[in-house]
């Protein structure tokens, strides 16, 4: 969604750099090129204006203009202005007291609240609670179908008294949702209430009521990324008419400017407090303005990405492969390639995890055409081996090969490169885990390989290295050969001598008795 935004910051910072001091006239053009790059990103004007203001005073200031590095420091501005719109500190959900805590999701029809409702229970089942979905839309066709399907998959349980499609007080079941939650011990109750097309009278009051018979702790208002400058206007009509406590962004997946996500904290005052970025469960997660500042810049998540693979490596799986690599490369074996994939792909697509290292900004052609179902497909032809050829790939010869290829429903020649890829990775990773550094690299801080690889180097230079030319090898042979001669006559510089030059009355050249005086 930031893409666009991502690019034309880059590019603004690209001529910042390499300049010793910054002048107004810098500093304007900076200011101007921020302020293009945010109202095409649709982000709201008197956002704008205030983001661009503050820039402009700090990138003035004693910090740039003493700064080492000018361009830097009004990137760390313009990083630091971007958390403080998006809302600064990382908001945590309140719970109550007394158990259960009740979470009311509010916002328009379409913005995916109900499904946003299983996202929210399966995520606070992994931090271990036990949340409860309540169907409170009642009027929507289908809506409490949907939501105990969206359950049944998030894992969680639903409270869905009645059938919905018109049929039922809606207030009524957020009251006895409570109670239910209470007498069977769910810790978390979340209602799902009902949405409309825009904003009206009806909706706030239904809203209001559930709102005054539940007494939430958290009033959760949903929107929808995509809808642009609409969402801030939805916001406040619902902070306004309802209140609300905290934002939800749903479809930040979506190929829409962002200008919303980057507005509506700072307008309504409220923090975001979690995003949806995907239609699959897992694709949701509580919402950190500083690492989404840090990837709009292009420069990566890498905090995000460590914490997925916190959640999903297990720590003794992990030093049980690292120990094996230590022992040598024909310990790791296809068995182990497959597992280490599959950890990988649960961590969500590839393409996401890439685009949160630093720099991956550069290469978001290549990533976004990136095949997903090339894992598969790898997998697919290491399950189509026998168990002595996972465990040693050496003996997959010719006949094997087709027969794997057959099995796996790919060319021979993808199985012969899948089994040349797997040695080579073996090689590197057995490499860097005894501390080897990667193959290829000079020795790095902390990467090892460092007096190998200088062993290696000065072993190669012993010893006069011959020309390729056979021309030039001629001459310096003859060269050698001339000098040799001149040794052995008794020239002490090893000069070779002109026909009929006595060493004895030998004499410099004219320059070189110019040169000495």
């Amino acid at each position: 969604m930031f893409d666009t935004l991502s690019d034309r910051l880059a590019s603004t910072f690209k001529n910042l750099r390499g300049r010793g001091r910054l002048s107004e006239a810098d500093i304007d053009n900076t200011a101007r090129e921020i302020r293009i790059a945010l109202l095409e990103a649709d982000v709201a004007l008197p956002v704008v204006r205030a983001f661009i203001k503050q820039v402009k005073e700090r990138a003035s200031g004693a910090e740039v203009s003493q700064a080492l590095n000018p361009a830097q420091q009004v990137i760390k501005i313009v990083n630091e202005e971007l958390v403080g719109i998006l809302g600064g500190e990382t908001r945590r959900l309140r719970f109550a007291k007394t158990p259960p805590t009740v979470i009311m999701l509010a916002g328009l029809q379409g913005a995916g609240k109900t499904t946003l409702a299983g996202k929210l229970g399966r995520w606070l089942k992994q931090q271990g609670h036990a949340p409860l979905l309540v169907a409170c839309d009642l009027q929507r066709p289908n809506a409490v179908n949907q939501l105990s399907v969206v359950a049944e998959r998030a894992g969680v349980a639903v409270y869905a008294p009645e059938p919905g499609n018109g049929v039922g007080d809606p207030v009524k079941v957020a009251q006895d949702s409570i109670e239910f939650a209470r007498s069977k011990q769910y810790d978390v109750v979340i209602v799902d209430t009902a949405g409309r097309l825009g904003i009206d009278q009806e909706l706030m009051r239904q809203a209001a009521d559930i709102r005054d018979a539940v007494s939430p702790d958290e009033v959760l208002f949903v929107v929808d990324a995509m809808i642009g400058q609409d969402a801030v206007n939805t916001a406040e009509a619902f902070r306004d008419g309802v209140g609300f406590d905290g934002v939800v962004l749903s479809k930040l997946d979506g190929d829409a400017r962002g200008g919303a996500a980057l507005s509506i904290a700072h307008v309504t005052g409220k923090q975001i407090m979690f995003a949806s970025n995907g239609e699959k469960l897992d694709d949701f997660d509580a919402f950190h303005p500083d690492r989404m500042a840090s990837r709009i810049l292009g420069m990566g998540d890498m905090l995000s990405l460590i914490e997925k693979a916190e959640q999903t490596f297990s720590q003794a799986e992990a030093e049980k492969m690292a120990a094996k690599l230590a022992k040598g490369p024909k310990e790791f074996t296809l068995d182990d390639f497959l597992a280490q994939m599959e950890q990988v792909r649960k961590m969500g697509s590839i393409s996401k995890l890439l685009g949160m290292l630093p720099g991956m900004g550069q290469m978001k052609e290549q990533i976004n055409n990136l095949d997903e179902r090339e894992v598969d497909r790898t997998a697919a032809i290491i399950k189509s081996m026998t168990p002595a050829e996972r465990q040693d790939p050496t003996i997959i010869n010719g006949s094997r090969r087709a027969r794997i290829a057959r099995g796996s429903g790919v060319d021979v020649s993808a199985v012969k490169n899948l089994v040349e890829r797997f040695f080579e990775a073996r090689k590197m990773m057995s490499r860097m885990a005894q501390g080897g550094g990667m193959p290829g690299m000079p020795g790095l801080p902390g990467m090892g390989g460092g007096a190998a690889k200088k062993k290696k180097q000065q072993k190669k230079v012993k010893g006069k290295q011959r020309s390729g030319n056979p021309m030039k090898r001629k001459a310096e042979e003859e060269a050698a050969a001339a000098r040799r001669e001149a040794a052995q006559a008794g020239n002490p510089l090893g000069l070779p001598q002109g026909p009929g030059q006595d060493p004895q009355n030998f004499e410099l050249p004219e320059e070189f008795k110019k040169f000495m005086g």
